[in-house]
């Protein structure tokens, strides 16, 4: 038995879950709705506030789907209670962003500034001029922003320049050295 599979998810209160006849799990609750399909091998049941995930067989794939669909549907109810965030910092003389309207402006050290538009459910904040924090409810959704705001400019192993994750440790390498 998958060990994450087998866990129920608890539904907070709150939050209603329905799940159609065709395995779509639709999600509400106070920051707001998700939508996903499920593999209709996997079975799911409610029972007296949780959910539980069970499968047919032991084939390898149906093993992976278990777990999958179990944290894929667990997410969803954090995002709606809860909600995901992610922090990016910039580093660099000059480097910096800033906030105007729904679009997030970055000054990464190009010949033009990066504009960046709010996908629907995502909210950019700037606390800080090199500071960035992307909030949504789908935590795919938060992740995917995070990782194209810092694709924009990644951080370089030399002086550590450019746009990394808060918790995101970058490995320095040393520079070149005078001939002796």
């Amino acid at each position: 038995m998958s060990r994450i599979g087998k866990l129920p998810v608890t539904i907070p209160a709150g939050v209603t879950v329905k799940v159609s006849d065709d395995n779509v799990v639709t999600v509400k609750g106070p920051k707001g709705e998700l939508t996903r399909q499920v593999n209709s091998i996997i079975s799911i049941k409610s029972e007296d506030g949780r959910l539980v995930f069970t499968r047919p067989n032991e084939e390898k794939e149906t093993k992976a789907l278990h777990g999958l669909y179990r944290t894929l549907v667990n997410n969803m109810v954090v995002g709606v209670t809860q909600g995901f965030s992610k922090t990016l910092e910039i580093n660099g003389t000059g480097y910096r962003a800033q906030k105007q309207g729904n679009k997030l402006v970055l000054t990464l050290g190009y010949s033009h500034p990066v504009e960046v538009t709010e996908p629907a459910g995502i909210t950019i904040d700037v606390p800080a001029p090199n500071k960035i924090v992307v909030n949504g409810i789908d935590k795919q959704l938060v992740g995917m922003v995070a990782a194209n705001i810092r694709d924009y400019r990644r951080p370089e192993p030399y002086l550590g320049k450019g746009v990394k994750y808060e918790t995101e440790v970058i490995r320095r390498k040393v520079g070149k050295t005078g001939k002796k």
